[in-house]
């Protein structure tokens, strides 16, 4: 009986490298290298953006024209807000499933990066009951504040995590989510909610230029 030779062994000895495996190897080590760098897919990217701006854009349909500003109705907030999130939430984590699948290190958040954007986000919505309950008017509660404050301290804090790892790029995505809450300030409580819709879709579909270009560029160079 013949006995085939280990193509891995006869490599590692110094022997030649079946194209096939070779073939092969490149493939996974591109793979890797793209779940490292790329967690989200431009196609999610533009996904995102699209039930961003729909969900805003409800929201302000359902507000402009209002004198004195009440809020959204909640039967269109209620269901577009859920949607929102249920849809935003399934696929960042099926999209991080597959990302992080067979990586460690600095590629993954930490425990600790977890933790800020956790306290970050519950405290924005602990601050809003507070000022519900103290009687604050609901052109700020139902209107400026939701529409803008959430954008600019979850967009600062994932500025701040991603300027620790010195990942510059997605410390410009967490400040120009910022500076579309910051604008929003001063479009007022139903402007606010028009401003966060285009502002975000925006951000979301270059961030997805520029990650498709990336892919492209990646691709074509030898």
């Amino acid at each position: 009986m013949n006995h085939t030779p280990d193509t891995t062994t006869s490599a590692g000895n110094g022997g030649n490298f079946d194209p096939q495996q070779a073939a092969a190897l490149l493939d996974q080590t591109t793979q890797q290298a793209r779940r490292q760098v790329e967690p989200s897919p431009p196609w999610m990217l533009v996904i995102r953006a699209v039930i961003v701006l729909a969900a805003c854009g409800a929201v302000w349909l359902s507000v402009r024209g209002q004198h004195p500003y009440k809020g959204p109705a909640a039967a269109v907030a209620i269901p577009v807000v859920l949607a929102f999130v249920v849809v935003n939430f399934g696929a960042t984590v099926a999209v991080a499933k597959r990302a992080t699948a067979g990586v460690s290190g600095r590629s993954r958040l930490r425990r600790a990066e977890i933790a800020v954007m956790a306290v970050a986000w519950a405290g924005v919505f602990v601050v809003m009951g507070a000022l519900a309950g103290a009687g604050v008017s609901r052109a700020v509660v139902y209107g400026l504040y939701p529409a803008t404050v959430p954008l600019i301290v979850a967009g600062l804090a994932w500025a701040g995590i991603m300027a620790a790892r010195a990942n510059w790029r997605a410390c410009g995505t967490g400040l120009a989510v910022a500076a579309v809450g910051a604008v929003g300030a001063f479009a007022g409580p139903a402007g606010a909610w028009a401003v966060a819709g285009v502002g975000l879709c925006a951000v979301l579909l270059g961030l997805a230029a520029a990650r498709l270009w990336q892919q492209r560029r990646s691709v074509i160079r030898p």
